[in-house]
């Protein structure tokens, strides 16, 4: 299995938690169960739904991990039913979305077999530091020490 490096330049420093999560999400996209849309309601506002149906609110989890918004489901069995047919599935599932910096997790909401996720995502300001440049003690016309004109 080849392995791919996103980040190998050298003008991307610090990006490694990066490619780890691009690997992880790129093995969860394979599954395409539950069904989900992603929507943008308002400039800084995301809301992510999930086609949930057969699944009640105590048998969903939604959990924020570090920079991952999972989402769990597992249908309980129920003892007391027998089926002729069984054609809707009660299987268990698990979607990750990797979230940007600074987004929040505002609510969550079940109705009519949809599971909705609300997202924020606050305006972006740019921050423009001056660096204050030191000069080290002992050393002048840029000759080290003990060295003489």
């Amino acid at each position: 299995m080849n392995r791919t490096v996103y980040f190998n330049s050298p003008f991307l420093l610090g990006f490694e938690h990066l490619e780890r999560l691009l690997e992880r999400t790129a093995k969860s996209a394979g599954d395409g169960y539950p069904p989900y849309n992603i929507e943008q309601p308002g400039e800084e506002n995301l809301r992510i739904t999930l086609a949930v149906a057969g699944f009640g609110r105590d048998e969903l989890n939604v959990t924020v991990e570090g920079r991952q918004l999972v989402i769990r489901g597992k249908q309980s069995e129920a003892a007391d039913k027998q089926f002729l047919h069984r054609g809707i599935a009660a299987r268990q599932f698990q979607r990750a979305f990797v979230l940007a910096e600074g987004i929040e997790v505002t609510g969550a909401e079940l109705e009519n077999g949809l599971l909705t996720v609300e997202l924020a995502r606050p305006k972006s300001e740019n921050v423009v530091r001056t660096i204050d440049i030191r000069t080290r003690a002992g050393k002048t016309n840029g000759k080290g020490e003990g060295e003489r004109s």
